[in-house]
């Protein structure tokens, strides 16, 4: 427990001469490296049963996004409709309230803290997708299915912030592939197939919020309103709402390096979720699956993350922690070795290459299964290389810049699935999924680009921006 005495071991004085107006700093307890109440210094059972929990959470909120998929058909058939907008933007829909949810919540948690947040908006996500098995018409589904996104995405626009309170950056990149996957495996294994525990398991990780209460705690046993917590801003909780809601915005606009690996990220997932909202209609229509079998044919893709998520967790922390022992500066770079980011880029697009074609030329279904498979052992490395290396270059707002991903990422899941069906009406299944990877490849050099240069593009003027 912290001394209250003045000055404490963990508070000094912010004026040399420690007069009556003198602003007690308030920090961790000294020494800084053994102050239990900093969560870098909490026991790893603690670190990780929080890091899983946020995970299954993580897991759950895409599985629900995708659920609906193979029975899009049936839904439509209940509602008496045939609209091809309709079929897609079900299922799309949530991740628009995935797009929306990050610029209100990212800003919360660095105002409130990581883990009121996350309590509210879980009850909240169960609330609206029971309104979605109620819902009586289109408009009513699809408002619910969007209310649902926009509380779920939290634990997805958050959780890297809380991995960046917890783990040291050599210790980084096996959290955030964990705590990744689930964003990714979820939709995937979503139509094969909590909160409570999270409620009684979750503590507060992010520093300036605990310290803060440090300060309020010290000022009110001992009676002396000098104790200021050393990460607090000269600022009304109003403005600084407000500079914390245009942060994600402010990042994502104004900062080259993010813009650039955001749009990346946003054009992989978005062609993810077209091939979710669509495979019902591949697997019905070329291989005559029934509504149970088409649910299964996600699982292929599920396998293939799996594995790109074994292979990044081994690798990612393993090319930082070879840097610091050779005694070079570790820099956010680390994490896009090409051992990493040309398998991952290259990956996705063949995959799409394989699936679309076999299904033109109607080959067994399972040869367009490996290409789901690879598309998604693809999709996982690109994904976590990028988070990872966003939260280590914007240590100090990872909610924000992960939200800014986020924001992009889910406008693009929502809106590209829309153009799915007519995408494949007019091309079919194999030059509309080889446009789609065509594309991927034009992108495919960023991270590699980034991962020789990034440090000279993170200097520029362009990057310096006020947050």
């Amino acid at each position: 427990m912290e001394e209250t005495k003045d000055p404490s071991p963990s508070t000094s004085s912010a004026e040399p001469d420690g007069g009556a107006n003198a602003m007690l700093d308030v920090w961790w307890a000294e020494p800084e490296d053994a102050d239990p109440s900093n969560p870098m210094n909490w026991s790893s059972r603690k670190k990780w049963t929080n890091i899983l929990t946020i995970s299954v959470i993580s897991f759950l909120v895409p599985l629900v996004s995708s659920m609906l998929a193979p029975a899009v058909q049936s839904v439509m058939h209940d509602f008496d409709t045939t609209s091809p907008r309709f079929a897609t933007f079900v299922v799309s829909i949530f991740v628009l309230g995935f797009a929306c949810g990050p610029l209100v919540l990212a800003p919360l948690s660095e105002l409130y803290g990581r883990v009121v947040v996350y309590h509210a908006t879980n009850a909240l996500f169960c609330v609206f997708t029971v309104a979605c098995a109620l819902a009586r018409g289109e408009a009513a589904l699809l408002v619910a299915r969007f209310l649902s996104g926009f509380a779920g995405v939290a634990t997805i626009t958050i959780g890297s912030g809380t991995i960046a309170d917890l783990m040291p950056r050599e210790r980084r990149g096996r959290a955030v592939s964990v705590w990744s996957v689930g964003t990714i495996l979820g939709p995937m294994v979503g139509p094969i197939i909590g909160a409570v525990f999270a409620y009684f398991v979750l503590e507060e990780t992010y520093p300036p919020v605990l310290l803060e209460r440090k300060a309020t705690r010290l000022r009110k046993e001992t009676g002396n309103p000098d104790y200021r917590s050393r990460l607090a801003l000269d600022l009304a909780p109003g403005q600084l709402f407000a500079r914390s809601i245009l942060r994600p915005t402010k990042m994502l606009l104004c900062c080259p390096i993010v813009t650039v690996m955001c749009t990346y990220v946003a054009i992989l997932y978005g062609t993810l979720y077209l091939l979710f909202s669509t495979y019902s209609f591949v697997f019905k229509e070329v291989y005559d699956f029934s509504t149970t079998a088409a649910g299964l044919v996600f699982l292929a893709g599920g396998l293939g993350t799996l594995a790109g998520l074994a292979y990044i967790a081994h690798f990612s922390d393993r090319n930082v922690k070879r840097c610091a022992a050779a005694g070079e500066q570790v820099t956010p770079e680390a994490r896009l070795p090409l051992l990493i980011t040309v398998p991952g880029a290259l990956a996705f697009p063949l995959g799409l290459f394989v699936y679309g074609w076999s299904a033109e030329a109607r080959a067994h279904w399972i040869v367009p299964q490996i290409g789901t498979a690879v598309t998604g052992f693809g999709s996982i490395l690109v994904f976590v290389a990028v988070q990872t290396y966003l939260i280590d270059a914007f240590e100090g707002h990872a909610a924000s810049v992960v939200g800014a991903n986020a924001v992009l990422r889910g406008l693009a899941g929502a809106l590209i699935p829309l153009g799915g069906l007519g995408l494949y009406d007019a091309l079919g299944w194999g030059w509309g999924n080889s446009l789609l990877g065509f594309v991927a490849l034009l992108f495919a050099p960023i991270p590699w680009i980034l991962g020789a240069h990034g440090a000279r593009v993170r200097g520029m003027k362009s990057n310096k921006v006020e947050l």
